[in-house]
């Protein structure tokens, strides 16, 4: 069989699994807040964003075609299968330390930093799309700052709506809307998460001469779907835990809040075809929730290692990326 043809069909399994690690790995930023308030049991609640992470990943494309041209240019780009095996397992690799210490990383960081480090050995700084690989980073720190801001600013707004209704019956109401609030961020999750690995195959397709355009075959959308919504329906439990109880005390009317913030952010990124963080997003919003609901009722401890791991991510994922793809260019 031929040696290209190996390589390109090991990026895809590769780019598979780094989906389903993502689904089981990214789980807690869509059910979290459902799940500590138990507006949903955690089996309801996992089942729910495993079928709407599967329809939100077969509904768009843009964030694929991004990722795919706007870091580096796959037509030209030098040992290209070597440069995106490398950026798949360093990924996979950060990914899986991460949900094993518990702590919600950033997948969309960690991919993002091993194409550019591995990339960046294979031809030097200059093999970067700087203007588009900006634009990325730009989305990637906004997003975030932005869903802090607006939840702050939602929550405000209910404090100030339902400041003389019963406590119980409020939280009542909001137990039964929040199913609603956390089946559309499992949608929008989905809209934005699963498109990555849509983007990396592609990218490798167009490297290895299978593909002379940067449109996403059908079969790639439908097998990163299948896979994010697999990977969804394992769950991730430790992050679950540190998103949905370890930032602050959640109750139905902050996780609205937090929800309908966060699923705003993370959509109005995939309309504009800009792939952001749904960990930064969602963790972002229940700070700005909990900020505006008692600042002292945040725990910022948390939120410090939190905000070390987003910013060390990029970098670390970048040198990893770089020394496996030296490893690999020397034995392969």
């Amino acid at each position: 069989m031929n040696s290209l043809l190996i390589l390109t069909a090991l990026i895809i399994i590769f780019a598979l699994v780094f989906d389903f690690i993502n689904g089981f790995h990214d789980t807690a930023n869509a059910i979290a807040t459902a799940v500590s308030t138990k507006a949903l049991k955690p089996r309801h609640a996992i089942i729910m964003a495993a079928v709407m992470n599967l329809l939100g990943a077969l509904t768009f494309t843009g964030v694929a075609h991004t990722i795919t041209k706007d870091i580096v240019d796959p037509f030209t780009l030098n040992n290209g299968s070597y440069v995106i095996l490398a950026a798949l397992l360093s990924a996979i690799i950060w990914n899986l330390i991460t949900w094993y210490f518990g702590i919600p990383s950033s997948s969309s960081h960690a991919i993002i930093g091993s194409i550019a480090g591995a990339a960046i050995v294979a031809s030097g700084f200059d093999t970067i799309k700087w203007n588009g690989f900006t634009k990325i980073v730009q989305a990637l720190i906004l997003s975030p700052i932005l869903a802090f801001t607006l939840g702050f600013i939602v929550y405000s707004i209910f404090k100030v709506v339902f400041k003389n209704n019963n406590l119980g019956k409020t939280n009542k109401r909001f137990r039964r809307i929040q199913i609603l609030t956390a089946a559309i961020q499992s949608y929008t999750h989905g809209t934005n998460d699963a498109q990555k690995s849509m983007g990396i195959i592609t990218m490798a397709l167009i490297a290895n001469g299978y593909a002379s355009t940067s449109e996403v075959p059908f079969w790639v959308q439908l097998s990163c779907a299948i896979a994010m919504a697999l990977g969804t329906s394992i769950g991730g439990w430790k992050i679950i835990k540190t998103v949905g109880g370890k930032i602050m005390k959640i109750r139905p009317v902050n996780g609205v809040a937090a929800d309908m913030t966060g699923a705003s952010i993370i959509f109005g990124a995939t309309f504009l075809h800009m792939p952001v963080s749904t960990t930064h997003v969602i963790s972002s919003s229940i700070l700005g929730v909990g900020s505006a609901h008692r600042i002292k009722g945040v725990k910022w401890g948390t939120a410090k290692n939190m905000l070390i791991t987003w910013f060390i991510t990029l970098p670390i994922s970048a040198s990893l990326a770089g020394i496996i793809y030296y490893l690999i260019a020397l034995f392969l």
